[in-house]
Order: structure tokens, then sequence, then C-alpha cells
């Protein structure tokens, strides 16, 4: 969060002592290629941060592709028998997948399961009347760090005896992590006063905001992708939008960007041409297909598209490179 420490997490547990129906002992590990205990995470995010601690320990298989949108992803069947072979299932929580989260309550029994987000004290929206947690989480980098740290936990917790190994990776990636926090931080310092507005396809650059001192002043849907924009909010936006002099909205890769364009031509504003990852990132082999790539591609764009500067993130020496 701009203007204040990040916050790091849990103290590491170095021991397997886990309680199964209150008998104590070490859980049985299903093991992967080269004896590796089995990871699975639900989102890109989580797969990208858990591979960056887990590289070399554990076998990380993550569940939603690059492109997938987590509020509306259908499971596959492969999913299911990824979930019954998991030693630890990793997921964002906050109702950000829920009909994975309804698999892994159902087929997930055997294996260890956290709900990483939630780690975090979420920020409450409004959503059909009443508010609910915000499951994008990641929007800021600081709290990334405290999950981070949460991961390297619950895998030192499967495989002690590699507790220096993950405890290294961890710093290592939560090192570059610190590192792009005061970068975003920088970048979004060169929007104009008076346009500091972040107006996207829906509502998940809150915590992105809050951090790096945006507004978001509307948006077309709320925090689901399942939800339908009507009328009326598609006008009240348009009204915002010319009311506050915002220059540029974003559209985001998982969403149908057509609306936004309406609302873009109808205001009389740019629609920026390159799109925001929201809930997933990039596809691979791109520079965006990591969480850090994707994070300097959405501050990139939202500042040259606000009237700001962006500067190119360079990792320091001895960081985990994105």
């Amino acid at each position: 969060m701009a203007g204040s420490p990040l916050r790091h997490g849990i103290t590491a547990v170095a021991s397997c002592l886990l309680v199964w129906g209150g008998l104590a002992g070490c859980a049985p590990q299903k093991q992967g290629s080269a004896g590796r205990p089995w990871v699975v995470a639900t989102s890109t995010f989580l797969t990208d941060w858990t591979q960056q601690v887990g590289q070399g320990v554990v076998e990380v298989e993550g569940l939603l592709r690059p492109g997938d949108d987590p509020h509306l992803y259908e499971p596959r069947p492969t999913d299911t028998r990824a979930l019954e072979r998991a030693d630890v299932i990793l997921y964002n929580g906050y109702n950000l997948e829920p009909n994975l989260i309804r698999l892994v309550d159902s087929v997930g029994e055997q294996a260890r399961r956290v709900a990483v987000a939630e780690v975090i004290p979420p920020l409450q929206l409004a959503k059909d009347g009443k508010t609910v947690p915000d499951p994008h989480v990641w929007g800021d980098v600081a709290q990334v760090v405290t999950m981070v740290a949460l991961i390297r936990d619950e895998l030192v917790q499967l495989r002690p005896a590699d507790a220096a190994t993950l405890t290294r990776q961890a710093e290592t990636y939560q090192q570059t992590l610190a590192q792009l926090d005061r970068w975003v931080e920088r970048q979004t310092a060169t929007i104009p006063a008076g346009r500091r507005y972040l107006v996207s396809t829906h509502d998940a650059f809150q915590y992105y905001a809050r951090a790096y001192g945006l507004q978001v002043p509307g948006t077309l849907i709320g925090i689901s992708t399942e939800e339908q924009p009507s009328a009326q909010t598609l006008r009240g936006l348009v009204t915002t939008l010319k009311q506050l002099g915002i220059p540029t909205i974003f559209a985001e890769t998982t969403i149908n960007p057509q609306l936004m364009g309406t609302v873009a031509q109808e205001a009389g504003v740019t629609l920026a041409e390159a799109k925001l990852y929201s809930d997933s990132t990039g596809p691979a082999g791109t520079p965006q297909s990591t969480y850090v790539g994707m994070m300097v591609h959405n501050t990139c764009t939202i500042v040259v598209g606000l009237g700001g500067r962006c500067q190119p993130f360079t990792p320091a020496s001895g960081a985990a490179q994105p």
C-alpha cells in the first residue's frame, strides 16, 4: 500500500506435524515427478507465486489457464483428478472462483486446503443490496508479499527438509515484489491530479486504486463478471465520465470489450487500445504470463492512458526476474 510498510506474513512452520481426525502425524504425500509433493493452485496468479517459491521442491499444477475467468469458470474432469491427487490445494477464496471452491469442498477432502487471499482483511463492496468481500486482493502488490509468505509456510510444512530452499526462493521473489510495489507507486504518481480515475469493465481494481492513489468512480459491472450491466448503469457511467473529464477508460482481457467501446463512444472518451489483465495472467510466452509482468503491463497501460509517464521496470541484482 502506498506510503505504508510492506506487511510480512506468518512465521514459517518447520514441522510436518498435522492433525487428521484428532491423530497427530505427517500427512501422506502423493508424489509427483522426481518424488515431489503435488500442489494444486486454482488461479494463474497462485500458480505463478507457488512456482516462484516451490521450484525444484514441489510439483505445481494450475487449474485455470491464461484467459480463463475465475468468476465463471466451469471445472473440467481433469480438475477433479488433479484435486484428488493433491497434497495441498491453494485457492484464492472470498468467492473468486465459486464453482472451483465447490469442487474443492467435494473432492479435495484428503488435501490441506488453503484460501490464500483470506489471510488479507478484505475490502467490502456492495452487491445485490449487501456487502461482500472483494476477492481481487492481488491488485495491491504489498498484499502479495504477505500471500507469498503464507504459500512459503504451507510448502515448508509439506517439505520441512527443504525449508532453507523454500525460504530463500520466497525471499528472492518477495524482494522483486517489494521493488515492483515501489515502482508502481512512482509510475502512478506521474498521472496528473485531475486525471487519477480508473474506470474498467468490472470492479476488479479497488485494491490497486487504494494502494496507488487512484479512484474508481464507476465500472460497467460489479465485482463478478457474471453480472450484466443495465441501461441505467451504462447511462450513469457515461454521465460520470463526462462530469469528471476522464480521458481514457479500459477494457479487460477476459471480458468482451464491445460494451466498453459503446461507453467510450457515447461519453466521447478514449478506450485504451491495450486491455487490462484483471483476473488472469497473459498467455504463455508473453511478458504478461507472470504476475510481475502483468502488473507492469497494467500499470503502464493505466499511467500512459491517463496522461502520465511509465518507465521500464528492472529488478535490482539478486531479485527474481519478471
